[in-house]
């Protein structure tokens, strides 16, 4: 009687055993397969985020769109990579009607606007019977302008904000506030200069003078590509330069813009092709994060970071 207890026990023990194996086998396998929809989502997601689609370009006769849209140069805003990269896939297309910068930005970084400036114009001289319209929204002032100025015309819209041409070094200052608090700065260098414009140290006036020349440089190569893509179209006043803005409508009569218009006037009246495509750049996951790691470093590293030269 035990021994038959014994085996009876022994087989309820064994048949447990089996069912938690059974038990443990089944979640692995359904374990593999939801990480393996895991891992197949998470590629899903990299594809689009880091591959450009190409596909909606046209095929057929087309007005060609990139924006200038936001800050230039900024953490969200227009790096100059990536407008030349979309004009360069303009340019590679054989049924492109021609060009429209839809400019929507307040300024910003010379170097930047320098560079697309630049590019668009060689672009240009490859391809002349290709014509480039500039077309402004709200606003397209300092670096904004700086770039539509490549264009062979601009259009604006009667309110839009158009001008600042002029350059800006902004920052502050705190050493009357360290004082009162008792705050010591100790700042050591390695060069004379390496300190400059340190916003916890007093401005000297060498320091002074060594930015305002600086900007004054910056400001003359901003008026003279303004002076060659506008041409003899710009009407010069002691103001035209001084920074100022004016609304659309002033802009005409100024020489700063040559019409009003927008993008599907452009598209319909000037070039004759209705369907706009859109080429305007777009950044990738990765690029966005390694250019904000290089704004960090590069802002610890440097005593100027508060500090910033823009076209505003």
């Amino acid at each position: 009687m035990e021994e038959r207890d014994i085996d009876l026990e022994r087989k309820a023990l064994e048949r447990l055993l089996m069912s938690t194996l059974d038990e443990q086998r089944r979640a692995r396998r359904w374990g593999i397969v939801f990480k393996s929809l895991g891992f197949v989502w998470l590629f899903v997601v990299l594809i689009m985020l880091f591959i450009k689609d190409d596909g909606d370009f046209a095929s057929g006769p087309h007005t060609a769109l990139v924006e200038i849209s936001g800050e230039i140069g900024g953490d969200e805003g227009i790096h100059a990579d990536q407008v030349i990269a979309a004009l360069k896939d303009v340019y590679k297309q054989h049924n492109a009607q021609g060009v429209v910068l839809r400019c929507n930005s307040p300024g910003g970084s010379p170097v930047q606007a320098g560079q697309i400036y630049d590019e668009i114009k060689r672009l240009r001289a490859t391809k002349p019977e290709l014509p480039v319209y500039a077309v402004v929204d709200d606003i397209c002032a300092s670096g904004g302008y700086y770039i539509i100025a490549a264009a062979d015309k601009i259009f604006v819209d009667k309110a839009s904000i158009v001008g600042s041409i002029g350059v800006l070094m902004d920052g502050f200052g705190f050493t009357d506030s360290m004082k009162k608090l008792g705050v010591e700065r100790r700042l050591m260098t390695a060069g004379q200069n390496k300190g400059f414009l340190d916003p916890f140290s007093p401005v000297n006036p060498e320091a002074r003078s060594h930015a305002q020349g600086l900007l004054d440089e910056i400001h003359q190569q901003f008026i003279l590509s303004v002076r060659q893509g506008r041409g003899e179209r710009l009407k010069e006043t002691p103001e035209i330069f001084s920074g100022l803005i004016w609304s659309g409508t002033r802009s005409v009569d100024l020489g700063l813009a040559d019409g009003l218009g927008s993008l599907d006037y452009v598209a319909r009246e000037l070039l004759k092709a209705e369907d706009i495509v859109d080429y305007s750049p777009s950044e990738t996951l990765l690029d966005r994060i390694a250019r904000r790691v290089g704004t960090a470093m590069g802002s610890a590293l440097n005593p100027m970071a508060g500090e910033r030269v823009e076209l505003r």
